[in-house]
C-alpha cells in the first residue's frame, strides 16, 4: 500500500483539519475562538484552553515561515494583557485569568534558526509541531508530530528575594573529640616520650662564664719524661763512648 504526501495550500483548510482532530496536539484542549485580529499584520489563528484553564494560542502555517514566531509572540502578548477581559467575555469556559498563556506553532517544517531561537527563549512557553497530510490508499489524514517541548528552567532567585528571605543558621556539627590512646605501663623504669603536642620546650640554660685562669708569678716546671733514665746509666753510656773513641 503506497503512502502519498498531499500539500495543503489553504491556511483555512489546515485550520479546520487541526481543530477537528485537536487531540493530536494535546488532550482536553477546548477551542474558544479563532481568527482574532491583533493588528494590521497579525491575526490570532486559534485560541484554546486546557483542562487547567490555561489559555493556549495556536499559530499555524502551510509553509516553513520564520516570521510566524514573531506573530505568535505578538498574539501571546495581546492575550496575556486581556486575559481577564477574555475570562469575563467567554464566561462559559473555565479560563484561569492568573495563569500566563502558552504558544503552539504548527508548520510543515521549521528552520534551524527558529528552533535555536525557541530553545533559548526564557519565560515563554512555546511548543513546536510539524504536520504532514498523508494519503494511504483511499484514506486521507493529517499527522502531527511534536519536535520541541518547552521545559521550565530553574531560575535563580532575584536580589530582592534573597534580601527578603531570612538567613537560615546552619547548625554546626562539632567534630567528636579524638580519644587519646591508653598509655602503656612503664617498662624498666623508662617512660614513653610524650607526643609532640604535649612536650614542653626546654628553655636554653644561660651560658656560664668561663672561669678566669689564675696566673702565678712563677712558671710551671717542665714536664718530666714518663720513663726517666737513671743518672748512673747516663754516665755509663758517656764513659763507654769515650772508651770506644780511644780504641781508634
Amino acid at each position: 500500500m503506497s503512502v502519498e504526501r498531499i500539500s495543503v495550500e489553504s491556511k483555512q483548510e489546515l485550520e479546520q483539519m487541526i481543530t477537528k482532530d485537536i487531540d493530536q496536539i494535546e488532550k482536553d484542549l477546548t477551542v474558544i475562538c479563532n481568527n482574532v485580529p491583533i493588528n494590521d499584520k497579525t491575526t490570532l489563528d486559534v485560541l484554546c484552553h486546557d483542562n487547567h484553564g490555561q489559555l493556549v494560542i495556536l499559530h499555524m502555517s502551510v509553509n516553513e515561515d520564520d516570521y510566524m514566531l514573531m506573530q505568535g509572540i505578538q498574539s501571546l502578548d495581546y492575550v496575556n494583557k486581556f486575559k481577564s477581559f477574555m475570562k469575563a467575555t467567554y464566561n462559559k469556559h473555565n479560563i484561569d485569568g492568573k495563569e500566563t498563556p502558552r504558544l503552539v506553532l504548527i508548520a510543515p517544517s521549521f528552520s534551524e534558526s527558529l528552533r535555536h531561537t525557541v530553545a533559548h527563549i526564557q519565560g515563554i512557553h512555546i511548543d513546536l509541531y510539524e504536520w504532514e497530510y498523508l494519503k494511504i490508499g483511499d484514506h486521507k489524514g493529517l499527522h502531527l508530530q511534536s519536535i520541541f517541548t518547552w521545559k521550565p528552567m530553574h531560575n535563580e532567585p532575584s536580589e530582592t528575594e534573597v534580601e527578603m528571605k531570612p538567613v537560615e543558621k546552619k547548625h554546626e556539627t562539632k567534630s567528636p573529640k579524638k580519644k587519646e590512646p591508653a598509655r602503656e605501663p612503664e617498662k624498666n623504669g623508662e617512660t614513653e616520650p610524650k607526643p609532640m603536642e604535649e612536650q614542653t620546650p626546654e628553655m636554653p640554660k644561660p651560658e656560664t662564664e668561663h672561669p678566669r685562669e689564675e696566673f702565678s708569678m712563677f712558671p710551671e716546671p717542665p714536664a718530666q719524661p714518663e720513663n726517666p733514665k737513671n743518672d748512673k746509666d747516663h754516665f755509663k753510656s758517656g764513659k763507654e763512648e769515650k772508651k770506644k773513641l780511644r780504641l781508634f
